[in-house]
């Protein structure tokens, strides 16, 4: 399979005022995301994992140059796709792989008393992991919940997203029921902008999402749930 590029990802902290304002403008010069529902987004789920001496949380802490993050990511607390996906940071860009899980897999990564073993006929990624969580004990750590409305553009392979009511959780057994005890990570109002792209932005859409209060920043959904649970 061909590797990952590595892309550009900036993120601002906004207001809801700012992404309303911020989504009239981009649905002019982006194409809604046709994997989003009607009303032009979807809700995600991830469950992040860490290792006993969480190395994935002090890395993050500590700004480490070349850094992963490991999460397995449903849509809709539905079952029927689960992505185990591996996040690395490397000289400031962002690179992603993933892979599909069956539950029964799902259901071995995070169990702590599991047997599984790396086969020939799993994703490479899939095995890689499961000799993380052998050695070095990688368990659940954190889950990171949110509703999403993304954009795209070919030009750049440009892709905004609004990332509202981010929560967090660590009721791992109920990861799929939809009414997860959970709770909010940000101030009321307060809502996140992210922006990936490959070599470059088209200025159209740099422009585009431009605001004099909207702030640049370096936030982590799975650094701030997990401050909730240390």
């Amino acid at each position: 399979m061909k590797e990952p590029k590595f892309r550009h990802e900036l993120k601002y902290l906004c207001s809801d005022a700012e992404l309303k304002a911020l989504r009239v403008r981009l649905q002019h010069v982006l194409t809604p995301d046709p994997h989003a529902d009607d009303s032009g987004k979807y809700y995600i789920r991830s469950m992040y994992f860490d290792d006993y001496d969480n190395s994935c949380y002090n890395e993050n802490e500590d700004g480490v140059d070349v850094r992963e993050k490991w999460r397995v990511r449903t849509y809709g607390c539905s079952d029927q796709t689960i992505k185990l996906e591996c996040k690395r940071k490397e000289q400031g860009m962002i690179q992603k792989k993933a892979c599909k899980l069956t539950r029964e897999q799902f259901g071995q990564l995070c169990d702590p008393h599991s047997r599984i073993l790396p086969r020939a006929d799993y994703p490479e990624l899939l095995n890689r992991f499961i000799l993380l969580k052998r050695t070095k004990l990688f368990h659940p750590s954190t889950i990171v919940s949110y509703e999403r409305t993304p954009f795209i553009c070919d030009n750049g392979n440009v892709r905004v997203t609004f990332d509202r009511n981010i929560t967090s959780s660590t009721q791992f057994d109920d990861f799929f029921v939809k009414e997860l005890k959970q709770r909010p990570i940000m101030e009321r109002g307060r809502q996140l902008l992210e922006v990936k792209y490959d070599e470059y932005i088209p200025d159209y859409i740099f422009h585009a999402i431009q605001s004099g209060s909207m702030q640049q920043t370096t936030f982590s959904k799975y650094f701030l749930c997990r401050q909730y649970s240390i």
